[in-house]
């Protein structure tokens, strides 16, 4: 079972989806110095559980995460040696938590989803937007540069000068928009959403354990690897896989044309 938060609801289903669900509604989510200390706790606990196949972070009430608290900053007081020689603080952690979980994780947005929530989203593997959501890059509205990995992944999902626009302009995105862009994976409505969002959920959390932390590892880092290299890291990771049980349960059941059961063995 998942621990207790003061700013998170954690809920599993019998199925391998755990649900971290950002839980400040009153201030939409809006990160304050419990909520930076919480999620990436929540995150490791998710990774470390072989129940869990697939983990979704949604917000609670209104909206997704409207980045940081402003009345409530998560920011060190640079004090502390510790907190002047560090060089991620809560927002980098927040993307790591999310980019090295080794299983897929689902962004489900609704709502409003501004700066690090954004940033937040942008690092998880899959985005699926409610219609009712409205997104921006925020931080050029505050005087502030982009953080929580805007400048790097956005970039990456829209290009180059689509990012620069999005990220200068600070302005609103809308789900259509966002789909065009790339940003997202699909839309759905918002009367359904909660109910899309389970059932895509659901069946991802069917799919081969070992096969989808292997194929994360290789689009992690494809990007910034030579070919021949990535070739390489293609063949070993296949390698490993040709070697679990689940390929021999893909192969049986195949041949019995049925649908495999996988246990990530």
């Amino acid at each position: 079972m998942a621990a207790e938060y003061q700013h998170l609801l954690v809920v599993d289903t019998d199925r391998g989806v755990r649900t971290i669900i950002l839980n400040r509604p009153e201030r939409l989510n809006a990160v304050n110095a419990q909520l930076a200390l919480e999620f990436p706790l929540a995150m490791a606990e998710a990774a470390a559980d072989d129940s869990v196949r697939v983990v979704v972070i949604a917000g609670a009430g209104r909206g997704f995460c409207a980045g940081l608290d402003l009345q409530d900053p998560a920011r060190p007081s640079g004090n502390t040696r510790g907190e002047k020689l560090d060089d991620l603080a809560w927002v980098g952690r927040w993307v790591l938590a999310v980019t090295q979980c080794e299983k897929p994780v689902i962004a489900a947005m609704h709502g409003a989803a501004a700066g690090a929530g954004l940033g937040l989203a942008l690092a998880c593997d899959i985005r699926l937007l409610s219609s009712d959501a409205k997104l921006t890059t925020g931080y050029v509205r505050r005087g502030l540069s982009p953080d929580a990995g805007v400048s790097w992944f956005l970039p990456r999902l829209v290009g180059h000068s689509r990012a620069t626009e999005l990220i200068l302009t600070a302005r609103d995105i809308l789900p259509d928009e966002a789909l065009a862009f790339g940003m997202v994976a699909y839309v759905y409505n918002e009367d359904t959403f909660a109910d899309e969002v389970a059932a895509y959920a659901d069946t991802l959390a069917r799919g081969a354990p070992i096969a989808m932390a292997l194929s994360k590892r290789l689009l992690l880092t494809s990007s910034e690897t030579p070919l021949v290299a990535h070739l390489k890291h293609e063949f070993t990771n296949i390698k490993i896989a040709f070697n679990t049980k689940d390929v021999a349960e893909a192969m049986q059941a195949f041949v019995q044309k049925r649908q495999p059961t996988f246990r990530g063995e």
